[in-house]
């Protein structure tokens, strides 16, 4: 079971690196673009959109809605691009996650934002 588990953990890893090469092809249509590139800032962010302390619902994003965009994102992408992408994600094989600081800056802004909107009305509660 667990070298199951690994095997297609090793598969989302790739398929996320042909997701990034494809954000970056020019010949990508650009609704395309948008979607694979929220799909690949959400896949390399440390921050998720359910938070993982949360019982059951917490793994949710991970398993299901992760997985469910890149199938999405993946069959947005023309055959020609996506073997172009399946090509230089092999050839590349790369252990460091690619960083855009500005997408990971802007899921910390949106956190901050509702965490600053959660204790405001706490205090206001309490007040």
């Amino acid at each position: 079971m667990f070298k199951k588990m690994k095997c297609l953990a090793k598969k989302l890893k790739q398929q996320i690196f042909i997701l990034y090469y494809a954000c970056k092809d020019d010949r990508l249509p650009w609704y395309a673009k948008v979607f694979i590139a929220f799909v690949v800032a959400y896949a390399f962010s440390p921050i998720d959109l359910i938070p993982d302390f949360i019982p059951v619902l917490g793994y949710l994003d991970e398993v299901i809605l992760l997985p469910l965009g890149i199938m999405l994102a993946l069959k947005m992408i023309p055959k020609d691009i996506l073997s172009d992408c399946k090509i230089k994600a092999e050839k590349e094989k790369q252990n460091d996650k690619p960083k855009n600081w500005i997408v990971g800056s802007i899921i910390v802004l949106i956190w901050g934002v509702f965490a600053g909107w959660i204790v405001m009305k706490i205090y206001q509660h309490f007040k």
